[in-house]
């Protein structure tokens, strides 16, 4: 890690380190960790693949529906506060999901409970918080909770084996509720105690620069953002990774299967995808500082078409590898650049209305993506055939980025 970050860390270590635990504990409503108990599910329930993979398409796009709703509040609401019932909310949906759920309906609601507190709401305060209070830095404090939900990728999928193996998966889910309620959400508090002094900082600081630069455009409220042409063409293009890389993922087994690969070199490599994403965001931090996030994005676009040629043209064990790290250096750059174009072209004022916005949107393309992928499976095409759709999306949406003209500051209309 260059020196620059042992630095930042050293000065923010308190705020910093609150970001990456609370992006770590989002992975218990992420895809890689609740897919590692879909077999389980599915055994206890009776489900069909075609049944699990609908009840977590409507859980996910229900919590999607719902996040621009309970995501804004992060701008009205005390950090402190908002992050603690954040916590305690997740808490819950594991204790609920392990303990309450007796059949599909039931699961339906875990799911979006998991997926709403998890990938939506922790992630959201996460880099939120971080894109709101940095603005030198941002890039840095960004890519550190990033280096959180990476962490629980490498970690978390391979623990959930072992314990659902060991004491079953009801219990395995409680304990993770037990972590989020028992050690994350006192560590939260712990780690945001001050944080008035910090906020009451970050007003001032904002009211001066306002002061000395009375042409500096404010900050845009949500419905000015929707009322934005550059944010429908920007869109697509932000929302390709989670959109792709999901459904890819959803899917891997599959893959797995029509290349001739094993089970266990698929899973056992995801760890390639955990280092190669962790080293991708630190550097993406450092270069979003430097030359801002609106020249970053378009190389994510890079390495995520990269990645699906791979797949469509190589069937050689070692592809795999070299198709994780393509798309773990897109899924870097996303998560980073991506989450600190919004405070740079609309300002912070408002950032939590507008980031919830754009994380329900991304946890849409996140359930979108695995049918998209499944529908071209069930209609007799190849994997292969999939990864080419998808490069041509890729391709399209880049154009429309690049014809955005993201680096012209403009003022929100009135």
């Amino acid at each position: 890690m260059p020196t620059e970050y042992f630095a930042f860390i050293s000065k923010n270590r308190s705020f910093v380190a609150f970001g990456f635990l609370v992006a770590f504990a989002s992975s218990f409503g992420q895809t890689y960790f609740v897919g590692i108990f879909g077999h389980a599910f599915q055994q206890e329930f009776n489900l069909s693949h075609t049944t699990w993979g609908s009840i977590y398409l409507i859980g996910t796009l229900v919590s999607s529906l719902v996040l621009p709703i309970t995501g804004k509040y992060i701008d009205s609401i005390e950090l402190p506060r908002y992050a603690l019932w954040v916590c305690l909310a997740l808490g819950i949906s594991c204790l609920f999901t392990a303990y309450a759920v007796v059949g599909p309906l039931t699961l339906i609601v875990a799911i979006f409970l998991l997926r709403h507190t998890g990938q939506g709401l922790s992630s959201h305060t996460a880099i939120t918080s971080m894109a709101r209070y940095f603005d030198k830095n941002r890039g840095r404090a960004i890519a550190i909770t990033i280096i959180g939900v990476a962490t629980g990728e490498a970690l978390l999928p391979f623990i959930a084996v072992i314990m659902i193996a060991s004491i079953g998966w009801r219990h395995a889910y409680g304990l993770c509720g037990l972590f989020v309620l028992l050690i994350a959400a006192p560590t939260v508090t712990r780690f945001l105690k001050g944080h008035s002094q910090r906020h009451a900082r970050f007003l001032a600081e904002r009211n001066n620069l306002l002061h000395r630069d009375k042409d500096r455009a404010p900050s845009w409220t949500r419905a000015q953002v929707l009322r934005d042409k550059r944010f429908y063409m920007i869109l697509p293009g932000l929302l390709a990774p989670s959109y792709v890389l999901t459904a890819m993922f959803f899917h891997h087994l599959n893959l797995a299967d029509a290349k001739g690969w094993s089970h266990v070199w698929m899973t056992g490599s995801y760890v390639i995808y955990a280092v190669v994403a962790t080293t991708t965001a630190i550097a993406a931090g450092q270069l979003v500082d430097k030359f801002r996030a609106v020249r970053v994005i378009p190389y994510m676009m890079i390495f995520l078409f990269s990645s699906m040629i791979v797949v469509a043209v190589l069937s050689e064990s070692w592809t795999l590898w070299f198709y994780l790290s393509l798309a773990a250096i897109s899924s870097g750059i996303a998560h980073t650049a991506g989450s600190a174009l919004w405070a740079e072209i609309y300002g912070v004022d408002y950032i939590g209305a507008v980031k919830s916005l754009a994380t329900a949107l991304s946890v849409f393309a996140s359930a979108l993506g695995p049918v998209t992928l499944g529908i071209v499976l069930d209609l007799g095409f190849t994997i292969e055939t999939g990864c080419w759709l998808f490069a041509i999306y890729i391709v399209v949406s880049t154009g429309f980025i690049l014809a955005a003209r993201l680096s012209e500051s403009l003022p929100p209309p009135e």
